[in-house]
């Protein structure tokens, strides 16, 4: 089982609000698709990020630092109805290109604390997949029992995931070639990251809106998926190059790999 995750940064222009990257989203559904065809025993789940779409209403309403006024809660809309355009795009080009794609949107299934999933229907995801299908999860607003709403990023569906699903491998792809040990030179990347590591990591900044971390979060999850699953393989890469996604799903090893 392999968890994929395309980038916010890879299927949008996170530099102008809703630009999606539709010629990026319709070359990697037909690389998905080479590799489900090349590998009829590989069991997907795809998740994205919400990029040009979900991030800057967040930012702008603050929804994940919670909701409570009528304002706030009609932001949490806002929000909702941006990550999902994104999302039935990503679903529609999977389903040109051949792929029995269908959407778990986190924000009808997760109950989060503090920002922390506490719950999450995985039921029917499971199902899914033991018909053949191709389940999709994004980052999305969430119902939270602590703060009203917060955000949720794929990153951190993947790690509730994770823990019952327990995939062999969870591949992030967006649109670094991996970690840089040299930011801003930007001209090597770690071939590994443990723990140790991290105090020699400078994490690269952007003017875009994001409000789910960025590339720190998406570290800091995998070693905390790392510490809990030793042989777990989570790998950060760039699905730019085109043939990128598809080798990767194939056995590939781009990019940084998180370990312990």
């Amino acid at each position: 089982m392999i968890f994929l995750k395309l980038g916010g940064s890879l299927i949008t222009d996170k530099s102008k609000s809703e630009t999606p990257r539709l010629e990026v989203i319709s070359r990697i559904s037909n690389e998905i698709a080479h590799a489900i065809d090349q590998r009829s025993d590989l069991r997907l789940v795809l998740g994205h990020g919400s990029g040009s779409f979900g991030h800057p209403p967040a930012s702008r309403h603050k929804t994940h630092l919670g909701a409570a006024s009528q304002a706030e809660w009609l932001g949490f809309a806002e929000v909702w109805s941006a990550a999902q355009r994104l999302n039935r795009m990503v679903v529609d080009s999977l389903i040109e290109c051949g792929l029995p794609a269908i959407a778990f949107p986190p924000s009808s299934s997760v109950i989060s604390k503090d920002t922390v999933i506490l719950e999450m229907a995985l039921e029917p995801i499971k199902l899914s997949l033991d018909a053949g299908l191709l389940p999709v999860v994004h980052g999305d607003v969430a119902f939270d029992i602590e703060q009203g709403a917060t955000i949720v990023s794929t990153e951190n569906v993947f790690t509730y995931m994770a823990r019952q699903m327990r995939p062999d491998r969870i591949l992030l792809a967006g649109l670094d070639p991996g970690v840089y040990k040299d930011f801003p030179d930007s001209e090597e990347i770690f071939a590994t990251i443990t723990e140790d590591d991290l105090p020699k990591v400078t994490f690269t900044h952007t003017d875009a809106p994001d409000v789910t971390g960025g590339m720190w979060s998406k570290v800091q999850e995998a070693l905390v998926l790392a510490r809990e699953y030793p042989g777990l393989e989570v790998r950060i890469f760039s699905g730019e190059e085109p043939g990128a996604v598809a080798d990767a799903l194939l056995g590939g090893k781009p990019g940084t790999l998180i370990t312990m």
